[in-house]
């Protein structure tokens, strides 16, 4: 099944916000969930008696019959800008489309579609108990329809696919994780966050999965989240500037990227505090890494433009390409590649500044990494065609070349064993093929 949502329509200037309200479920001009929450009835057994109308029902008037303005690719750079100008944190965005009649597919095939996804039986789902929860995965739908600017009218086969195949299957894992969290803890204590890892190469799409399970979270669980990358971690532009000088030659740690480039002590200084909101009012500010400073170099943004988050927080999703890569023996990673060595050496102190803090984990999984390198210029490419600044084919492999080396030696050792101090209960990988398409694991 198609997975992939780079259907989308793109435009070439930025998007503007809607300065309603965005509508709610009640408010919406159809009855589509009402419909299912008062007249659905859960299956006894088999498909055959889940059976209910199709809905005639028109479009609101805020919605958009495409999805205007967000391509699901998450290195496209209207939706970094989206990110960047909202902070990860917004409401939906809104386009105007006029109202036409439109029905809508029956909850039947719905179901159907929901019970073919690739991650349904390893997560423990089964058409029954996806037939109980039905009006869950649509109101979660609903929100992500809301979200993305989608219709969930007209959604195509690689949008439903995307929304319920993909994104709500994890985010209901999610929950579930939250609530093992919670169990453990006895009433009347501080319950700090759950603090979930999501591993995942560049360009794969895990920041467009995290943005969404961020808006989920808020929207239909009444939880406070908070989102952090790796990236926010990088050293400050003159730090970086000091670690190149000490490893003249080294390709690996000319700039940002690999182990040995990040600011350990402030990870653990921002993972400690944010993991002790658990309280009303008690607020902090979450460090951010401007990409855009010294002409792409780089450098930590300024502390006066850090978004703020407010306790108590319920979950920390935390995101990179490298979460849960483990040192190897130096013989090991010197044979991949001989630069590696001092980055293998730097990755020793990974584990205490990042990955104590995670208990659960979401690993995308790929085959082969050299896909890494297609979905950047995919990226590139679209930035170039849509009339802003984007490295060129060659560039675009020179960037790649540097990250290469540690997904060759580490990922392998991911996939087999799972970061230092996983437990397996509480980890989900999610394999992936090179259209970044969840796939059944063979």
């Amino acid at each position: 099944m198609v997975v992939v949502m780079d259907v989308l329509y793109q435009p070439t200037k930025p998007l503007i916000t809607s300065s309603s309200p965005s509508p709610s479920i009640s408010d919406r001009n159809f009855n589509y969930y009402a419909h299912v929450s008062t007249k659905y009835h859960p299956l006894p057994s088999t498909s055959s008696s889940f059976r209910l109308h199709r809905i005639t029902s028109q479009l609101a008037p805020n919605s958009s019959k495409t999805g205007y303005g967000c391509s699901w690719m998450q290195d496209n750079s209207t939706y970094k800008s989206i990110i960047a100008n909202h902070e990860r944190r917004h409401g939906p965005l809104h386009s105007m489309f006029p109202s036409s009649p439109a029905q809508v597919s029956s909850v039947e095939d719905l179901f159907e579609f929901i019970c073919s996804g690739p991650l349904i039986e390893k997560l423990g789902f089964t058409p029954e108990t996806i037939a109980e929860s039905i009006d869950k995965w649509l109101t979660n739908g609903f929100h992500v329809c809301e979200l993305f600017n989608l219709n969930e009218l007209y959604l195509t086969i690689p949008q439903k696919a995307r929304i319920y195949h993909y994104y709500i299957p994890v985010f209901l894992w999610c929950e579930q994780q939250i609530s093992d969290h919670r169990s453990t803890f006895k009433d009347g204590d501080d319950i700090p966050p759950l603090v979930i890892g999501f591993s995942a190469p560049q360009g794969c799409g895990k920041t467009t999965l995290v943005f969404a399970l961020d808006y989920l979270f808020s929207k239909t669980a009444g939880r406070k989240s908070a989102t952090i990358s790796i990236d926010d971690f990088y050293l400050t532009y003159d730090e970086q500037a000091k670690l190149r000088e000490k490893n003249p030659g080294n390709a690996l740690l000319e700039f940002r990227g690999n182990a040995g480039s990040h600011d350990l002590p402030l990870s653990v200084e921002t993972l400690t505090a944010v993991s002790n909101l658990t309280k009303e009012g008690m607020k902090m500010k979450l460090p951010r890494y401007d990409k855009s400073a010294y002409n792409g170099r780089g450098d930590r943004a300024d502390p006066s433009t850090w978004p703020e988050v407010e306790g108590p927080l319920s979950v920390v999703l935390f995101e990179g390409w490298m979460l849960g890569f483990k040192p190897l023996p130096a013989q090991v990673v010197k044979a991949v590649d001989p630069q590696l060595e001092i980055v293998n050496k730097n990755l020793e102190a990974y584990y205490d500044a990042w990955d104590k803090f995670i208990k659960s984990w979401i690993i995308i999984k790929i085959k082969d990494p050299s896909c890494v390198y297609q979905w950047r210029l995919q990226a590139e490419i679209g930035m170039r065609e849509a009339g802003n600044p984007g490295m060129t084919d060659e560039e675009v492999m020179d960037f790649v070349s540097r990250y290469l080396p540690a997904y060759n030696a580490y990922l392998p050792t991911l996939y087999t064993e799972g970061p230092k101090g996983s437990d397996s209960n509480h980890t989900l990988i999610v394999e992936i093929d090179e259209q970044r398409n969840p796939i059944l694991a063979g």
